[in-house]
């Protein structure tokens, strides 16, 4: 396409359709995103929430059980959306629980 002297360049933004995603929005969510997961992943461990929140007996096990469920959950999706399988997948999500849980 050849322009004549004076005509201003083709903005080339003007070629998308409205709402369509660019790149660079692609790769500022990805990044916001694993930004993210990685804030969340960092958070206190189940173990020192319930001594935080002074529990015993019962409400502490009801607590770990269901931080514990939660985090098995948040590991597995983790463990799927970097692709693993078989031992590996395994050994990751045991290890994500874990930490997560503080045992």
């Amino acid at each position: 396409m050849r322009t004549a002297p004076g005509d201003a360049i083709p903005d080339p933004t003007q070629d998308q359709t409205p709402g369509e995603p660019t790149l660079k929005r692609i790769l500022l969510m990805t990044a916001l995103l694993a930004f993210t997961a990685a804030a969340h992943a960092e958070g206190a461990s189940c173990s020192a929430t319930a001594s935080d929140k002074k529990l015993a007996g019962a409400a502490k096990t009801s607590f770990m059980k269901k931080c514990e469920t939660d985090a098995q959950t948040a590991c597995d999706t983790q463990a799927a959306d970097k692709k693993l399988a078989g031992a590996a997948k395994n050994s990751f999500v045991k290890k994500c629980v874990t930490d997560a849980v503080g045992k």
